[in-house]
């Protein structure tokens, strides 16, 4: 038996009568790890999966052995020609463990990584490092120093034995390896890790984010080519009962990184590929914020698999999932941050204070300016701890969090002072003094000018800061709602806060507009094509608002339906339009997409159509005078309703479906900020529109043809007049392409909702996309990826739990016109 288990796996399979598919179904395994394995292209074999495969296939005990004797097999001695040469020490590296010494001579050697993969992984930590750069730049945290993070080995109840840490052989003792540093020593602390897995424990606000990003710049600096690139993925909204570990992180590249859909060999997109060859280090963000009743399935999932990775959490919430699991991470390492001490304070808290926020407050204190720093008060009374609440404000200021706060507030306002956090009076309790240093903050960088331009050169905008703290209110209010993200604040998602009956209001009337307007733009038209005398003024407005009400009721019906089956979470394109000559190498969609597409679009087409027979049978019963109770007129209605179902049904059906054909994955720079994402869905869907509403219109003529010349004479007498098709296809065309563009894709919501309906209500500002890059740049939000976060949960819980329904009509003097700062 070789290192590569291929054969006997197959063999097995062969045994058993099963397919690759069959296997795959009874395993959890996918199929294409199962034909990795077997193929020999699989290089490192992670005893999961194996296992998996040996209880479906029903090995026997050797034959079990046998199929995982590949993983963690004891090392033996060098071959003769190498036993002069000295062993080298062994180190933790942040891929996966390298294969056994054992190997056999004749053994080849591990494939190495596709060009193309590897071209993905430098491209994308490329932009990762960029990306991260910049986030620490606009989180201030170099200025004027990065606030000393520590850390001390966490406990061993929290952590795996040593032995399986360092990933050594039966028998053997592990020695001991020094996890103790600080911040600029956390990629060198991590590679002492032999198993490649570190658990980041911490209180609320000690700087686990902070240092999670810090980890990951360090380890890009040193990066070689094929190395892992760290990924820092937040785990708030992770659901492991529905998503794996793998599945997470390849939605979440998808997701940040839009142009790795690309497709490579296999099938599979660049981002699956990327994780399924190892070459993304999972850095795992905020444990403690996935959903108490699923922390202990989540550390199941991440105990299911054997990728390196870092986690960061807070300790108690860890400790609880530990103590009722019984089991830690396995693999794992474990650090604890350490508080902050009055003399990290004492170094830190003066140098935030600016000279020209101290001459200013020289000035207001007139006579009683005594030349002494902003923060002396406040050290020299935490160093004594003589004055009444320097108990307290030490404990608040041990994590770096509060200190920000602190400094925040007090640091660059030459009309306060520090020395109010020392009030018991205002402040009793510990709980009081953080709410207090919470609830000024916004109020605070909003009192602050915003820089005068932006990278790009636009004018910044100045906004009340009551209004403010409104609108982030609100925000933060609808993360806490429903499965908003918890705390993923995805401008495709702004609306989902809202109650399902205003969005199924929303689809209606917006469909009904479109379809009236069409309708109405076409009969004007038709006012000038002498052929059509049956359209008149007063016949197009009713015929107009009949189609628009009962295509809006069928659109809004469907919707309903989907959200009950929780089918309308959408999500922004990951695709541009293009034509397929202009880039050979995008990949055509497979069959399944077009069937997937074709089947939804021949029932929303399907419902257009019956709607629309039923309109045109309302409006000759109200002109014409024909009953709908008649025999005959009844059996009229229903042949239309099944002609027009299928004319309207078919030609959605293709049209959408072989649009799939026009699409490529976005560049690689399209998804680098969320407002970046929004402009690329913006383009997007105007190319859709563009191109759907002839495609429809067409697509309805030639199929009105193809359904009455099939059903002529076996439904009676069908007539498909040349002018009628043209009509009725740009009708189609017209509202069904807005209907769809603006109703059914994310930033046809977007616009229509976060744009106008919640602006409207007073809940977010008119301009939202320059209120959200505002708020980032005054360090209120955060980006990761194409999404904003709050600066911390902290801040976000605060503002969810303040928040309050505007009860004054929306001042337009502050949320229509900002100011606009003049240069």
């Amino acid at each position: 038996m070789t290192d590569q288990p291929g054969s006997l796996l197959r063999q097995l399979r062969k045994r058993a009568r099963l397919t690759q598919e069959q296997l795959a179904e009874r395993s959890t395994v996918s199929v294409r790890t199962i034909r990795r394995l077997e193929t020999g292209k699989s290089t490192d074999h992670r005893v999961k999966t194996l296992h998996l495969l040996a209880d479906a296939l029903e090995a026997r005990p050797e034959e079990r052995r046998r199929l995982t004797d590949t993983v963690d097999r004891p090392p033996t001695a060098p071959a003769p020609e190498a036993a002069a040469v000295p062993e080298p020490v062994p180190v933790a590296v942040t891929g996966p463990p390298p294969p056994p010494a054992s190997a056999p001579p004749d053994t080849p050697a591990p494939r190495p990584v596709d060009d193309v993969l590897t071209s993905a992984a430098d491209s994308l930590a490329r932009e990762i490092r960029r990306r991260w750069r910049r986030e620490e730049e606009q989180r201030r945290v170099h200025d004027p120093f990065p606030l000393p993070v520590r850390w001390q080995p966490a406990p061993a109840s929290l952590t795996d034995h040593p032995e399986n840490v360092q990933r050594l052989e039966p028998g053997a003792t592990a020695g001991g390896v020094d996890l103790s540093g600080d911040v600029r020593s956390v990629a060198e602390t991590y590679r002492r890790i032999g198993s490649g897995r570190l658990v980041i424990l911490g209180r609320a606000g000690s700087g686990k984010s902070v240092l999670a990003v810090r980890f990951a710049l360090d380890l890009l600096a040193a990066r070689a080519p094929a190395d892992p690139v760290p990924v820092i993925v937040s785990l708030g909204s992770w659901d492991p009962a529905t998503t794996t570990v793998r599945d997470l992180l390849v939605g979440r590249l998808l997701r940040d990184h839009p142009h790795l859909a690309r497709r490579v060999a296999g099938g599979t997109t660049q981002a699956a590929a990327l994780v399924d060859a190892d070459l993304i280090l999972p850095v795992l963000d905020g444990f403690d914020e996935i959903a108490r009743g699923l922390r202990d399935a989540a550390l199941d999932g991440l105990n299911d698999t054997s990728l390196p990775l870092v986690l960061t959490s807070r300790r108690h919430e860890y400790e609880q999932v530990v103590t009722a699991t019984r089991a830690p991470l396995v693999w794992a390492a474990g650090i604890e941050l350490a508080d902050l001490t009055v003399e990290d304070l004492a170094a830190y808290l003066p140098r935030t204070a600016r000279p020209v926020a101290h001459e200013v407050r020289r000035a207001t204190d007139g006579a009683t300016g005594s030349g002494t720093g902003v923060w002396d008060e406040v050290l020299e009374a935490l160093r004594t701890g003589d004055a009444p609440g320097a108990t307290q404000l030490a404990d608040v200021l041990r994590t770096p969090l509060m200190v920000i706060l602190a400094r925040t507030m007090y640091s660059e306002a030459p009309d306060r002072s520090p020395a109010e956090l020392l009030d018991t009076t205002r402040l009793p309790t510990p709980s009081d003094l953080e709410e207090h240093l919470l609830a000024g903050f916004v109020p605070t960088v909003y009192r602050r000018r915003a820089p005068e331009r932006s990278e790009d050169g636009r004018r910044q905008r100045e906004w009340d800061a009551e209004r403010a703290r409104h609108w982030l209110g609100y925000l933060a209010h609808s993360l806490s709602q429903g499965d908003g993200g918890r705390q993923d604040l995805a401008w495709w998602r702004l609306s989902r806060g809202l109650p399902t009956g205003t969005r199924v209001l929303h689809v209606t009337l917006t469909s009904t507009l479109c379809m009236a307007t069409a309708t109405w733009l076409v009969g004007l038209v038709a006012q000038l094509w002498q052929s059509v005398e049956w359209f008149g003024p007063a016949i197009v407005l009713v015929q107009g608002t009949l189609v628009g009400l009962i295509a809006g009721g069928a659109f809004g019906l469907v919707y309903a339906v989907m959200a009950a089956l929780d089918q309308v979470a959408l999500q922004p394109s990951r695709v541009r339009l293009r034509l397929p000559t202009a880039d050979r190498r995008v990949a055509r969609r497979p069959l399944r997409a077009f069937t997937a597409r074709f089947g939804f679009m021949l029932l929303g087409g399907a419902v257009l159509g019956i709607g629309y027979a039923w309109a045109h049978a309302l409006l000759r019963a109200l002109y014409l005078g024909s009953s709908l109770s008649d025999p005959g007129v009844l059996r009229g209605v229903l042949i239309n309703m099944l002609v027009f179902a299928l004319i309207f049904g078919l030609s959605a059906g293709l049209v959408f479906g072989l649009l799939a054909a026009f699409e490529a994955p976005m560049d690689i720079t399209a998804a680098a900020t969320p407002l970046r994402l929004l402009s690329a869905n913006r383009a997007t869907a105007g190319h859709q529109l563009l191109v759907l509403m002839p495609a429809v219109t067409l697509g309805v003529c030639l199929c009105g043809f193809l359904v009455v010349g099939l059903f002529q004479g076996l439904l009676g007498p069908l007539v498909w007049r040349l002018a009628d098709a043209a009509l009725l296809g740009a009708v189609g065309g017209l509202g069904g392409a807005s209907s769809y563009v603006l109703a059914f894709t994310a930033w046809g919501q977007w616009l229509t909702l976060s744009r106008v309906w919640l602006p409207l209500t007073g809940r977010l500002p008119w301009n939202t996309v320059v209120f959200l890059e505002d708020a980032y740049r005054r360090g209120v939000l955060r980006q990761t990826g194409a999404v904003y976060q709050f600066r911390h949960i902290r801040l976000q819980r605060h503002l969810a739990q303040s928040y309050r329904p505007s009860p004054q009509p929306v001042d337009q003097a502050t949320t229509t016109r900002p100011r606009v700062t003049r240069t």
